[in-house]
Order: structure tokens, then sequence, then C-alpha cells
């Protein structure tokens, strides 16, 4: 299956890197604080590119004009070094036997501090130009975001575990590089913006029948109720209902184009 020959070179590379980094010394939470600030980095060049098309220029133009530049793809590439550091301090707190309750504290807790400088930068983009609907969007993305981590953390108050739901945040990253590369920022503000919320509501419901003494199946393969083996979003990493769904979110970023000039919110205000 793609997903699962993805995952295992994945690993095979992120665990020969760890092994490098560690004889070098370096700390999962070295790893962690170099992490955040290429995400910081890649923030500020965000908000200089956001809405613009390709050009080979670091020219950011005017403040309100949809100038062409090089610094949304400059911001992916700080990106994809950024989770490669993400990836790399959990290899290398396991391989060099440095992992801790604090270190865990906090890579998650950056983890947050990462999404708001993502959508911080693509909010001052578009709030520079004026335009409601892409001001107004990454506020949902990163409400939506910050929803399904806490529900996850809240219902492990209660529950044993609660990691339902198909926007966890490696693929809200990968929708993230995806739109970055593709220069498409307001597909994945839509997206961004209401999907993940689909994933909130499932760890309250599964929360809610948990706590109540119900028996919840979270594998459709493992149901005996043929409906739930067409819900393709609830199937598992590595299989192939998961691949087909996250080929629709791929699809849906790379090639349904929308204007960044549109704004149907303003518009709908009157503003």
């Amino acid at each position: 299956m793609i997903g699962r020959s993805i995952g295992h070179g994945f690993s095979v590379a992120r665990d020969f890197l760890a092994r490098g980094l560690v004889a070098a010394g370096v700390t999962p939470n070295m790893l962690t604080l170099a992490g955040l600030a290429l995400t910081i980095a890649a923030g500020a060049c965000i908000a200089l590119g956001a809405g613009g098309k390709l050009a080979w220029t670091l020219d950011a133009g005017a403040p309100n004009a949809y100038t062409a530049n090089a610094y949304l793809l400059l911001a992916g590439v700080l990106l994809v070094a950024c989770c490669a550091a993400d990836m790399l301090d959990g290899a290398v707190a396991r391989i060099g036997g440095k992992g801790s309750t604090f270190g865990a504290f906090l890579d998650s807790t950056l983890d947050r501090f990462s999404d708001f400088a993502i959508y911080l930068g693509i909010a001052f983009y578009f709030v520079c130009r004026g335009n409601v609907t892409y001001t107004l969007l990454p506020m949902g993305a990163i409400f939506a975001g910050l929803m399904i981590s806490y529900t996850r953390a809240r219902a492990e108050d209660l529950i044993d575990h609660c990691t339902v739901g198909y926007w966890q945040r490696g693929e809200r990253m990968a929708a993230i590089l995806i739109a970055i590369f593709a220069h498409n920022i307001p597909a994945l503000l839509w997206q961004q913006a209401l999907l993940p919320m689909l994933t909130v509501w499932a760890r309250i419901d599964y929360t809610r029948r948990v706590a109540g003494g119900g028996k919840v199946v979270l594998d459709p393969r493992e149901s005996p109720r043929p409906l739930d083996r067409l819900k393709l979003w609830r199937y598992p990493r590595m299989t192939v209902p998961y691949d087909l769904v996250t080929a629709v979110n791929i699809g849906w970023l790379i090639f349904v184009r929308i204007d960044p000039v549109a704004d149907p919110l303003g518009k709908l205000l009157g503003v």
C-alpha cells in the first residue's frame, strides 16, 4: 500500500539521521526549539507572499498588492526543515535514550505555537489587503487545531485514550505544506477551517460513548455493521480507504484553484 511504503521509507531515513545526531550530541529539546524557530521564520515568509503567485524575486511589493514572489516557496522549504526536526526529536529521544516527561510536554506545547505562527502569517497577509474572508478563516483553522488537541487532552483525563479522527497533526501539517508548494492558500483555509471540526466532533462523540460505558469499534474493518465499512475517513493510516481520503484532500489543495483576491464574506457583509 502507498501509505505503508512511504511510512517505512521515512522510518528508515529518520532513524539513520537520528543516529548521526545522537553521535553529534544533539538533544531532542534542541531539535524541538529549532523546529519552532524555523516555523516562525516560515510564518514571516508567509506574511509576505501568502496570496501571490511564484516569481523568482524577494520583492514583496506594496502591502495592499498580490505581488508574485518567492516567499511562499521559501516558507515551504523552511517548513520541510521544521517537519524534519519534528520527526527527528522523538527518534533522537528513543535511540539516544534521552526521552523525558518535560521533553514530551515541551514538544506538544510548542506545536501549538508553530500552528499559530503559520496562520498568523496568513492572516497578516490578507488583513493588509482588506480581505475579510481570508483574514477570518485562519482564525477558524487555528481554533479547529486547538480544539482537536484540547478534546484529546481533556478526554484522556476521563478515559484511556482519544486519538480518533482523520485530522491528526501530521495530516494538518501535510495539508499546509502541499498548499504552500501549490500556491493555493485559499483552498487550504477553507479545508482547515471546516473539515478538522469533524475530528473535534468525533472525539466528543467517542468520549461520550466510552464514558457512558458503551463499546466503540475504532476500526471499521472490525465493525459488525456493513455501513461502518463505507466510512472511509474512519480507517487507520496505512490502509487503502485512508489513502483514498488523503488523495481527495490532496487533490482539493492542488487542483481546486481559488482566487485569493475574492472576498465572499466581505461582499456578504458589505465591507
